[in-house]
């Protein structure tokens, strides 16, 4: 109950306005009910380094996704999103605790430092998202495709990646 004779204060921020939470110096939101962080590129590879250091010692999956058509996805204020984006799932064993960690990447330049060094299991994961969205993973030790014949023009899972169309023939199947 406010005190009679004493005005509101206009200028203090709203409750919604509250400062975002981070983690690892980044901002992190809450997305059912997984904790995810939001780092730049040129944060990327520290926040991987640092959850490394908390106990996150398996890296499930690293994986991207294009935007090139959804520009509307959520994230925390003051991350502008870009055409791609790079998902890492991690999972702390001993602690029974997961982390997604998701980078914003320019179509302009789209690549992002390789996390093989922390987490070996990376390679073929990153290799996979270099080869159909075409981000490539910087001092990754092996950049080869791996899913696509290495003379294999384009990459197959970005949005503007042509349809082609292969004609398809049914056969008859005798005795119905």
């Amino acid at each position: 109950m406010a005190d009679e004779g004493v005005e509101a204060d206009d200028t203090a921020p709203p409750a919604e306005a509250a400062e975002q939470p981070t983690m690892f110096g980044v901002p992190r939101t809450d997305e059912r009910g997984q904790q995810v962080v939001h780092p730049s590129r040129d944060e990327y590879l520290d926040v991987m380094g640092m959850a490394a250091a908390d106990g996150f010692e398996l890296c499930v999956d690293v994986c991207a996704t294009d935007g090139l058509t959804n520009r509307s996805r959520t994230l925390p204020p003051g991350i502008e999103p870009e055409r791609f984006e790079v998902v890492v799932n991690l999972l702390d064993l001993r602690g029974r605790r997961r982390l997604r960690v998701r980078t914003q990447v320019p179509a302009d330049d789209p690549q992002v430092p390789s996390v093989v060094g922390l987490y070996p299991g990376a390679e073929a994961p990153e290799r996979e998202a270099a080869d159909l969205f075409g981000i490539s993973f910087s001092d990754h030790p092996d950049p080869s495709r791996i899913l696509m014949p290495p003379d294999w023009e384009g990459h197959p899972l970005r949005k503007d990646y042509a349809i082609g169309a292969i004609p398809v023939q049914f056969k008859a199947v005798e005795g119905r």
